[in-house]
């Protein structure tokens, strides 16, 4: 993914109205941020825990939608699995998040939800550049850039459902 501006972030989110975009926070580190190795950029919001925002690359341009997550059962027995990267994570590591489907399906109250690693950083996973607390990831035969399109996939796939 390339750097994008504030502005073109709050443009590309379709499950939500220009003025709900308009008062998401933004991540804080931008610029710090590792582009290169983001194939979609997910961030929580730091004044509402159960809220998350995840940006992707589509059609040339960006999408964008908004997530809620459910409350986490905390405990170290239990173990999730990320739906997109396949780390596995104990306790809150991984989390249902829910997005608002797009139009009048959304209106209706209408979502669709995913398993997602809770801070959102399935790519840096993905490339060994960030490993979980505890836990890990499944070890697979398929190369990084094989586990990427999947993850790519796997993101479109759920996109879809969302009407977006």
């Amino acid at each position: 993914m390339h750097p994008v501006t504030e502005d073109a972030l709050r443009d590309s989110f379709a499950n939500c109205s220009k003025g709900e975009a308009k008062r998401i926070p933004m991540p804080r580190d931008m610029a710090d941020l590792p582009w290169s190795e983001l194939d979609f950029l997910g961030w929580r919001d730091h004044r509402a825990l159960d809220r998350a925002y995840l940006v992707a690359p589509r059609g040339g341009g960006l999408i964008g939608v908004t997530l809620r997550s459910a409350a986490s059962r905390k405990g170290f027995l239990k173990w999730n699995l990320c739906t997109l990267c396949f780390t596995a994570h104990p306790g809150g590591g991984v989390t249902l998040m829910t997005g608002r489907k797009a139009g009048d399906a959304g209106r209706q109250g209408n979502s669709a939800g995913l398993y997602l690693c809770s801070d959102l950083a399935c790519s840096l996973y993905i490339r060994g550049t960030k490993t979980p607390a505890l836990g890990g990831r499944i070890e697979e035969m398929l190369t990084t850039e094989e586990q990427i399109a999947r993850m790519s996939e796997k993101l479109e796939e759920f996109l879809v459902r969302l009407g977006v």
